[in-house]
């Protein structure tokens, strides 16, 4: 006569109010030390004056501070093309995901099973003497081995998880704040050269009239062919220039286009730099970076992710306990697998304690306070570095505002000694000589001007990019967490 197989089980009350208690163990608090930010490593306030009024740079987004139709279209395809941004976000998505397999170790995890079970035992090993054929069925629910987190380990790693996590996707904000900023620099960079060629082509044009009127004049015999080197100098320094600047176009062009991650196609414009405008920010104060910088944030996100490592590590030191359980139905007929009677449980709770590991739960507890320390360390050098990159773009500001004031005063006073020398050339009171000084000086200068313009753009640029531009204003991504807790 074909058995019947159990296995053990609890009544549902009772499996109940295990699971009940079990669950509200697995609850407990982290064991990780309570967390004090370190103090700001910086001084309370900027050595560099900055603006009383303007925008506060992390509410501002770029669309808004950079209003060049064509350089949005830029930035617009950088963050759209860009190889590495891309990869950022990838990490970030690593990162959630690896959270959510940390995070699911806090539930059990419930399996459905059915089976079935046929053997045939020979009559020399049966009390009968003769063969018997038995079955076996079973249909249940499952629950895999369950560490009770009981001292709070899982907890912490999954607290490190998220933590780590909300790092992954503050860096990818900084590096889209870092990305915007080295693309709006290429842009104004592109723009100084081609006036500067501009510039440079319109004087080698003036300068190849002037040698064409010198040879005729030569010709006739109304000059000398030492005037007529004179110009040919001033011709080829120009057209070296020209060369030159040809050259740092292409190779300007060329870097946009890996920063963009798309092809380029940006014609030399006769538009004049000083068109583009920039709106005044508001630097606050040092502490409001904590804030507003996102390579602080994730910084700081490190440092509590190492910090909840240290609770799992001494969570370590204390008995680990697991549950595992099954309830099913089991029967030797198919036709009685549901029938009455047939209710078949497993239930297996189990403890474990560490007691000799040669010290490698010690040194793990050594080990995250350590990587603590060091997360700690490297939040303050980020501080200390954004306080820094503030501080050099206010006195970017103050200083090549005064250089621009300087460039453009040499400019005229060098275009109105070009002016005077040629007149004074023209009606014979001077050498050539002094012409040929004044234009190439005129030159330089038309070249400086252009260069101290665009650094002074470009130091507005850096100051909204340090102040954590635009970060602020980017949404919040639907599968980031709300809340630290986990349900």
């Amino acid at each position: 006569m074909p058995s019947r197989t159990f296995s053990p089980c609890v009544p549902r009350g009772t499996a109940l109010a295990l699971a009940t208690t079990a669950l509200a163990l697995a609850g407990c608090a982290s064991m990780a030390p309570p967390l004090d930010t370190p103090p700001l490593p910086v001084p309370a306030r900027y050595a560099a004056p900055e603006a009383d009024a303007g925008s506060i740079a992390a509410n501002t987004g770029w669309r808004d501070y950079f209003t060049d139709p064509a350089l949005q279209a830029l930035i617009a395809q950088a963050l759209e093309h860009n190889r590495d941004l891309r990869t950022a976000v990838l990490r970030v998505d690593e990162a959630r995901a690896a959270y959510g397999i940390q995070r699911a170790d806090l539930l059990p995890t419930i399996g459905a099973q059915a089976g079935l079970d046929r053997s045939r035992v020979p009559g020399d090993l049966n009390l009968t003497g003769r063969p018997v054929v038995g079955s076996q069925y079973q249909v249940g629910l499952g629950l895999a081995s369950w560490e009770i987190d009981f001292w709070g380990r899982i907890r912490s790693l999954s607290d490190a998880a998220l933590e780590s996590y909300l790092a992954s996707d503050s860096s990818r904000s900084a590096f889209t704040v870092s990305l915007v900023a080295q693309v709006a620099n290429g842009y104004l960079a592109l723009r100084e050269v081609d006036e500067r060629l501009a510039l440079a082509e319109q004087s080698s044009a003036s300068r190849q009239e002037s040698l064409r009127i010198s040879q005729r004049r030569v010709d006739v015999g109304s000059d000398s062919r030492l005037h007529l080197t004179q110009v040919q100098t001033l011709l080829t320094q120009a057209q070296a220039l020209v060369a030159q600047l040809q050259l740092d176009r292409a190779q300007q062009l060329h870097a946009l286009e890996l920063l963009v991650g798309a092809p380029v196609t940006l014609a030399p414009t006769a538009e004049r730099l000083h068109v583009q405008r920039l709106p005044r920010l508001r630097a606050g104060l040092p502490s409001q970076l904590l804030t507003q910088r996102p390579d602080i944030v994730a910084a700081e996100h490190q440092l509590r992710a190492a910090n909840a490592q240290i609770g799992a590590a001494r969570a370590a030191f204390f008995p680990n306990i697991s549950l595992t359980s099954s309830l099913g139905t089991a029967s030797a007929e198919l036709s009685g697998l549901f029938g009455s009677g047939s209710t078949a449980w497993a239930f297996s709770p189990s403890i474990s304690l560490p007691i000799f590991n040669a010290g490698r739960l010690k040194n793990n507890l050594e080990l995250t306070e350590i990587r603590r320390d060091l997360a700690v360390a490297s939040y303050e050098k980020t501080v200390q570095q954004a306080f820094r990159e503030v501080s050099d773009a206010l006195s970017g500001q103050q200083w090549l505002a005064r250089q621009r004031d300087i460039a453009q005063n040499a400019l005229a006073v060098q275009t109105e000694r070009a002016r005077l020398s040629q007149l004074r050339y023209d009606h014979g009171s001077a050498a050539f000589l002094d012409v040929l000084d004044a234009q190439r000086d005129l030159l330089t200068a038309q070249q400086q001007a252009v260069q101290a313009y665009r650094a002074l753009l470009s130091s507005q640029v850096s100051l909204y990019a340090a102040l954590g531009g635009g970060t602020l204003t980017e949404p919040t991504p639907s599968t980031q967490p709300t809340q630290r807790e986990t349900p």
